[in-house]
């Protein structure tokens, strides 16, 4: 049973792919994301091209972001994003942890909330370690009601403050390819 909120929820997903079309994959999962009946208001990212994040013996990733509304609740919107991974090829058993995948789609912030499940932790944990996540983030909030100032990862960091501590190397690691 889906489970539907009352008010829509602000959500913002990474996507990222290095197996296959990449690009393919991106445009897909992003179709697949704004046809949901319950998921409105979506905007994407640029594109961007990244080092991978764990084993360097893979091709490098392509990344973006999106932004939309949801009626759905967290889980059920991670019942989602699942199954679009699922539906592109994406593998789950005996891979590689931070090992090449064909997609990649993780629920990044979920409104103002703090999730902390067996499935889901939200906001995702690692998103100050990850240039690939900050810059289509930063996308996305440019501009737009939301500064970057205001988006929390958590009670005492901005997504801004994470940008700026990220080393140099690691913000030369990465590419803007331009919108999706």
């Amino acid at each position: 049973m889906v489970e539907s909120v009352e008010d829509n929820i602000a959500c913002y997903v990474s996507l990222g792919s290095n197996l296959g079309d990449t690009q393919a994959y991106l445009h897909k999962a992003i179709k697949a994301i704004e046809s949901q009946p319950e998921i409105s208001a979506l905007r994407c990212s640029s594109l961007y091209q990244s080092k991978p994040h764990g084993p360097q013996n893979q091709p490098d990733y392509l990344n973006a972001a999106v932004y939309f509304e949801t009626t759905l609740s967290a889980e059920d919107l991670l019942n989602v994003l699942q199954q679009i991974e699922n539906e592109n090829a994406r593998l789950r058993q005996g891979v590689e942890r931070w090992g090449a995948r064909t997609l990649d789609l993780d629920l990044l912030f979920y409104g103002d909330q703090q999730i902390n499940t067996k499935r889901l932790t939200v906001p995702h944990p690692r998103i100050c370690e990850r240039v690939f996540v900050l810059y289509p983030l930063r996308d996305l909030v440019e501009g737009f009601e939301q500064h970057i100032n205001d988006l929390m990862v958590n009670q005492t960091t901005s997504l801004q403050d994470c940008i700026d501590k990220l080393a140099d190397a690691e913000k030369n690691s990465i590419k803007d390819l331009g919108y999706v």
